[in-house]
Parts: structure tokens; C-alpha cells; sequence
């Protein structure tokens, strides 16, 4: 096995293989679940807030499985993350059409969910109906965040969650190597969905959301999750937007992803290419994720 071979921003050896074997020897009874829950007691694999990432080693106990280097226990169940199998309800609300000013909607209400979680039905019916790329509920750290009017009509919604795993344009923007940048992308979060509901017609509102958003997120990020953010990224479908909103942010430019996805191993293009954007969140952000 090669030594270098990295999952879910781990470095998996061939000692780690041949625990992980023995595990699956000595426990033929063990589910999935309690496979990946003992890897992570073994491994100290925790968030800082000391929870087990036993997400993530589910997930890299699959990649193992579909390269051959393991055969898991069939699987006896859903998983027990309940969220992956949650089924997105409709939820009235609001639809007249909002072109005032933005000087009369504001100050906005910014509601980050996991600390008023009342909305968040709402929040998921919006993503899942509105947005082009519809709303799947994420795996992982993330932070979601519904935005509503003066007059508590919601606006829009967005998505923070993992960042790449590789980006060439990020990358070089860093100047990270491979071990900086296994070892701090937790630091960096992708704004995977960002919307602003069609009915919302008002001039400036995208980037008033996103400087409002982002000057909250690296505090309601430690809160939530006891580590530090440095750095936002955002890939922006150029087919379908300018990126205008972005730019009058403050957000900077880096170019273009190649279009390859986490599953393309042919090295095909499997996506229209994307601009990559990105928003440092600390004047140090260089010097801190390349440590």
C-alpha cells in the first residue's frame, strides 16, 4: 500500500491498514457504526470540541472499500445520522415580491441555526426548492444561516461546509505544501450555497448579505466548533452569475477550477469549470494556515 495515500484529510499507512484488518477480524459482529466509532477512539480522531469524527471515518472506511484494500460488514441499517435521511417538507411562507430599497429592509436578522434552530425547516424548504443545486443536508462542520428583512421576511440563505480537498488557485494563493494544507484546511470553509430568493429584486442586497455574514462567522464558528477559521472559498458557476456580488464583498478572484470532481479518478471533466473566490478572515491567514 502506498504510505502516502490520504482520506478525509488523513494519512493512511500500512500499519493503519493492518489495524483497521485486524479490527475486522477479531469483530466479525461489529457494525459499520461501532467500526468507525473504536478507529476513532484508536486513532484520537476528535474535533477540538472532543467529539468523535466518527462521520468522517465512515466515510474513509468506504473509500477503503471501493479501492480494495478492506471488505466491510454488509450494512445492517440507515445511517444512524439521521439527517442524510431526513425528507425535505414544504413550509409556507412569504412570496410576495420585495423591491424596496435596501435602506428599508435593513437592519437585517441574521439567524445562524444551530443557535435558533426554529427556522431551520424553513432554511431547508428554501435551499431545496429555490436553489439550482437544490439542498442535500451536509456531512461535516457547517454553519447555516437564514437572513430575513426588518419586517422578518426571509431574504435568503446560506451554506458554509468543507472546503476542497485540492484547489489549484486556492492552493497557490496560500502557498501551502501538502502537509500545511492536511494539516489546516479545517481552517478554510466553502460557502457551498448562497441564495437570494427569486420574489427579492433589491439593488446591493447579495453583498450586504455576504459582509454581514462574514464579519459573524469566524466567532459563531469557534462557538460552534472550538477552532479558528482564516480563510472563505466559494466556486461560482461564471454560466450563471458574474460574480459581481462577490467582488463588491471584497472577495478576491484566483480563477478557475478545472472542472474535476473528488470522484474523477480518469481525470475526465466531470463539471463546468468554476471561479474560484476567496475571503481571508485574518489579516495573518497566510502565516497561520501554512505553520
Amino acid at each position: 500500500m502506498d504510505s502516502t495515500l490520504v482520506l478525509q484529510g488523513r494519512v493512511v499507512g500500512a500499519a493503519d491498514l493492518q489495524l483497521l484488518r485486524q479490527l475486522l477480524e477479531s469483530h466479525p459482529e461489529w457494525s459499520r457504526y461501532r467500526l468507525s466509532v473504536e478507529l476513532c477512539r484508536l486513532w484520537q480522531w476528535r474535533a477540538p470540541n472532543g467529539q468523535l469524527q466518527d462521520m468522517a471515518a465512515r466515510t474513509l472506511l468506504l473509500k477503503l472499500e471501493q479501492r480494495g484494500y478492506v471488505r466491510l460488514p454488509a450494512k445492517r441499517r440507515a445511517s444512524p445520522n439521521r439527517m442524510l435521511h431526513k425528507q425535505v417538507r414544504p413550509v409556507p411562507h412569504a412570496r410576495e415580491p420585495i423591491r424596496e430599497p435596501l435602506a428599508q429592509l435593513t437592519p437585517l436578522e441574521v439567524i445562524e441555526l444551530s443557535q435558533q434552530p426554529e427556522p431551520l425547516p424553513l432554511y431547508e424548504w428554501l435551499l431545496h426548492e429555490h436553489h439550482y443545486l437544490s439542498y442535500s443536508s451536509p456531512v461535516g462542520l457547517n454553519l447555516k444561516y437564514l437572513v430575513r428583512d426588518r419586517h422578518g421576511r426571509p431574504l435568503g440563505c446560506l451554506l458554509f461546509g468543507s472546503a476542497a480537498w485540492k484547489c489549484a488557485p486556492r492552493d497557490q494563493f496560500v502557498g501551502w505544501g501538502e502537509e500545511a494544507r492536511q494539516s489546516h484546511l479545517q481552517q478554510v470553509t466553502n460557502n457551498c450555497r448562497f441564495l437570494l430568493l427569486p420574489w427579492v429584486e433589491v439593488p446591493q442586497l447579495a453583498s450586504h448579505v455576504l459582509s454581514r455574514v462574514l464579519r459573524r462567522l469566524p466567532l459563531d464558528w469557534q462557538r460552534k466548533y472550538a477552532r479558528r477559521l482564516d480563510l472563505v472559498e466559494t466556486f461560482v458557476d461564471t454560466s450563471r452569475f458574474t460574480g459581481a456580488c462577490h467582488r463588491a464583498a471584497n472577495w478576491i478572484a484566483l480563477g478557475q477550477t478545472t472542472g474535476r470532481t473528488r470522484q474523477d479518478h480518469a481525470h475526465e471533466l466531470q463539471t463546468p469549470p468554476e471561479a474560484v473566490w476567496v475571503y481571508p478572515l485574518h489579516p495573518q491567514f497566510r502565516r497561520r494556515l501554512c505553520a
